[in-house]
């Protein structure tokens, strides 16, 4: 007979994962007020907020530490939120191919404070700071080369901030037929937000290449 007053086993612990071993280990380099905030974003992406004024020393930390050994800066990108104060996260995804495992790093700022380089850091961070400028007017302290890199020569406004105006502005392209760099006012085409939710596969009746087998059928009819 079963004895209704046992104690059930106790569950063994669960091993931390290796995101959380490497979150831990971050946590405990860093000083105490330099992060703000911790994850582990969608169960697999390990990710920390960083005090704008630390950022530098937090990245080269990470880069130096044989612990971490990020090596690589694969991407820094920003994120709006028009209504903080703070409006732009500054986004560092790192990779280190000695460990085999990634971190993001974000901090925030406005449209003034600037943010220190990583260029120094990692040479390929000056193409994507010049990015950030210029989509999201995101300022970087130090950066040598803070020129625009995707629009068009003397383009005003930064066309990635959520409250940038989709109209009214010029743009400029070579006209083949004049032979010659125009001006001209942006003009969103209607056409464009006609979208067509069809498999590409349900919609093309004749794949390219199938021409001939289809007027072959219909000579045989």
């Amino acid at each position: 007979m079963a004895d209704d007053n046992a104690i059930a086993p106790a569950e063994a612990p669960r091993a931390p994962t290796a995101q959380e071993d490497l979150l831990n280990a971050v946590l405990g380099s860093i000083p105490e007020g330099v992060v703000t905030e911790s994850q582990i974003a969608r169960g697999t992406e390990v990710e920390i907020r960083v005090q704008r004024a630390a950022i530098h020393a937090v990245l080269q930390l990470l880069r130096d530490e044989a612990r971490f050994a990020f090596e690589q800066c694969m991407d820094i990108c920003g994120v709006d939120w028009p209504g903080r104060p703070e409006r732009f996260d500054v986004v560092y995804n790192l990779l280190s191919l000695a460990h085999n495992h990634r971190i993001r790093v974000i901090t925030t700022t406005d449209a003034v404070a600037a943010v220190p380089t990583v260029s120094d850091l990692w040479p390929s961070a000056t193409w994507f700071e010049r990015e950030a400028w210029d989509m999201y007017g995101i300022v970087f302290s130090g950066q040598s080369d803070l020129r625009r890199i995707l629009t068009d020569y003397g383009f005003e406004g930064h066309p990635l901030r959520k409250d940038f105006p989709l109209t009214g502005y010029v743009e400029v392209r070579y006209d083949p037929e004049r032979q010659a760099v125009v001006y001209e006012p942006v003009k969103l085409q209607q056409d464009f937000r006609n979208f067509d939710f069809l498999s590409p596969w349900e919609g093309m009746t004749t794949l390219p290449g199938d021409e001939k087998v289809h007027l072959n059928r219909i000579t045989r009819e």
